[in-house]
């Protein structure tokens, strides 16, 4: 993995140099620049890039990288097909200096243009510049693993992998209040916005090119659902077959690699896949002191990973961590440049940055849950199907009735129920695809409205945060309800939250992730797989689970789902209570100027008292009020002094 940035309008090899710098961390292996004057009637560009050396790690393969002196690119990202498509071209004519995947995919760009992109199988984001036609060409991979953003001022355009490397560019920012209610609607926001004005991602499976100082985006590659009818036994063999295959493909690497191992199904299958292919594998795994974790109603994963680790003889290394969270947390606000409120990229930070002591690339069981119907809404999606056979009126009646008389209650065993019924009372009367936008976020318009300001909620009377989801449950190709919330899953949730922060915290670490169960050929087919063979009945991930029977211990297939996060319920009322009550006091809050100061004092009491499960509302609050403080008030140069990112306990497992 690295960083690359790079425009159009401008030979300003100053510029160029401040932007590279500024993603030093997500390329620590090297850097590189090159101008190109106007000439002719051809304008002026500049390409960075700075190198995580993972293919070919000598100086030959540096970037950015010539094809004949005319396409120069600057490229991020792993092409695991590379093998198969050098021989290809070699047999056409083509020669080659390097070993790695970077001067593969320029020469695919030289022989078949933005058709190259249907040959691929990886994760990438990269700019291809042609000096004869003076023409950028920008794409994203499928699924968006790997992030582009850009931006245009005064005729030129800028791109970069990531928005802090854009800034020294552009004018002063601002925000987008639309971006912004849609950040608290969900967590994150939508592609193709960002809460930056005038800042915008290019979408997964998209393609750009600036040319005549114009821009065009286009789509390159959709999810489809061919469903195929076959025996059951058949696609639990594919299944299983699938992804011992995805896992070979994405463990090409010429440095050390291992795994993530959190003793869930994901990872575990990911861990027994590998072990096939190489041994001993490397793993790491972290936990949380049993006081962090006291709010959070969750099986304990470390007695599974142990588990796994001593079923696959794996090199095994355990972390139980106690952060600095107060430190820690604005250091990685500067790293995500957009506010993403899922304490998941906490606990990914602190794994990529304990496995950075023996591994540069980390596979990862990312992903599993959008492919094969793993997350819990999907069942409780399914369980309200069931609802719809009351009248609305009688349903709109229940809801107002029960919620008034639930609350979180005290720490305990009860709390997880409590909080998913709660969830699923918020959507008892809508239907059910609007039931499930329920399910996916965090607040409904009238919860919103209430936040918000007086100007900011005019301002956007007339705005849906849902506009995007809509368009996508419009659009899905296909009829079925379950494949249908798959992709929009697939669309939205997925690429920008879950492999936003999966990036963004692993390159802050200097580290590369990737994704075996997101491999395109995976994708493909879990596609042409029945729905009912992913969610049967109450079961989740169904025949994902059946093709692990023989593969991995029965109680770790069949345990219950944990989740992969971090233990901000105890910190927001623990560790975090001091920042949370300076930095959302009414008087900070009215200094803003975006939330209503009660409404957010309301939210923290209710929370502190156990009425309500406030923990991410408030949680996303917090970040934004960082992020405005480091990317809004005038501190956007440098990432700030964090201190140690955690301190590890002794592990409490025995070593392999």
């Amino acid at each position: 993995m690295c960083g690359i940035c790079g425009f159009v309008g401008s030979e300003d090899q100053r510029l160029v140099a401040v932007m590279t710098r500024l993603l030093e961390h997500r390329g620590p292996d090297g850097e590189g620049t090159q101008a190109f004057p106007a000439r002719d009637d051809r304008p002026p560009a500049c390409l960075g890039h700075r190198r995580l050396s993972i293919i070919d790690p000598t100086p030959r393969a540096a970037q950015p990288m010539a094809w004949e002196g005319r396409y120069w690119i600057t490229y991020n990202g792993e092409l695991y097909n590379f093998p198969q498509l050098r021989a290809d071209l070699e047999h056409d004519g083509f020669r080659f200096r390097t070993g790695c995947d970077t001067e593969v995919l320029v020469a695919m760009f030289a022989r078949h243009g933005h058709d190259c992109l249907r040959y691929l199988n990886g994760i990438f984001a990269f700019a291809i510049w042609d000096a004869e036609l003076g023409e950028l060409f920008l794409a994203r991979d499928k699924l968006g693993v790997k992030p582009l953003y850009y931006a245009q001022e005064n005729g030129r355009f800028y791109f970069a992998s990531e928005i802090k490397a854009l800034l020294p560019a552009l004018s002063p920012p601002s925000v987008s209040h639309r971006a912004l209610a849609d950040y608290l609607t969900f967590l994150w926001t939508p592609d193709p916005d960002t809460v930056f004005q005038g800042i915008y991602k290019l979408p997964a499976g998209h393609y750009a090119t600036f040319a005549a100082g114009g821009l065009s985006v286009h789509e390159y590659w959709d999810m489809t659902y061919p469903v195929e009818e076959r025996p059951e036994a058949e696609w639990i063999e594919a299944v299983r077959v699938g992804v011992h295959e995805a896992v070979r493909r994405q463990m090409i690497s010429d440095v050390p690699l291992g795994s993530f191992l959190s003793g869930g199904l994901d990872s575990s299958a990911i861990v027994a896949a590998m072990t096939s292919e190489s041994e001993p594998v490397t793993t790491y795994t972290v936990g949380f002191t049993r006081e962090d974790l006291g709010h959070e109603i969750v099986p304990d994963d470390l007695v599974f990973a142990r588990e796994i680790g001593r079923t696959f003889d794996v090199e095994y290394n355990e972390r139980i961590l106690e952060p600095a969270v107060v430190d820690l947390l604005p250091k990685l606000v500067w790293h995500l440049d957009e506010p993403v409120a899922d304490p998941a990229a906490i606990t990914t930070y602190l794994i990529c940055s304990a496995a950075r002591e023996r591994l540069k690339v980390i596979l990862s069981g990312m992903g599993g849950d959008e492919v094969f119907a793993g997350y819990p809404r999907y069942l409780a999606a399914q369980i309200g199907r069931f609802a719809d056979i009351a009248p609305i009126r009688v349903r709109a009646m229940m809801r107002r009735a029960l919620e008034p008389r639930l609350t979180l209650g005290p720490p305990g065993r009860l709390r997880g129920p409590r909080r998913n019924l709660m969830k699923a009372l918020g959507g008892l009367d809508s239907d059910p695809l609007e039931r499930y936008l329920v399910y996916s976020s965090y607040y409904r318009r009238p919860e919103l409205d209430r936040l918000l300001a007086t100007g900011v909620r005019h301002e956007l009377a007339a705005h849906d945060p849902f506009r995007r989801h809509r368009e996508y449950l419009d659009r899905a190709p296909t009829a079925d309800w379950l494949n249908r919330i798959l992709y929009l899953d697939l669309k939205t949730f997925l690429p920008c939250l879950n492999l936003t922060y999966t990036d963004k915290m692993s390159m802050a670490a200097s580290t590369e992730v990737r994704v075996p169960l997101l491999d395109d050929e995976m994708v493909a087919l879990s596609s042409r797989i029945p729905p009912g063979l992913k969610l049967r009945r109450l079961t989740r991930k169904y025949v994902f689970k059946r093709s692990l029977d023989s593969v991995l211990p029965r109680d770790v297939i069949w345990r219950q789902k944990a989740g992969f996060s971090a233990p901000i319920r105890a910190w927001l009322v623990g560790d975090l209570k001091p920042m949370v009550d300076d930095l959302l006091s009414p008087d900070a809050v009215r200094a803003r100027g975006l939330f209503e100061p009660s409404e957010v004092s309301r939210l923290i009491r209710a929370n502190d008292a156990g009425q309500a499960d406030n923990a991410l509302r408030i949680w996303a609050l917090l970040t934004l009020e960082l992020w405005y403080q480091t990317f809004m008030d005038g501190t956007t140069a440098t990432a700030p002094s964090s201190g140690a990112a955690f301190a590890p306990t002794p592990s409490l497992a025995e070593p392999h």
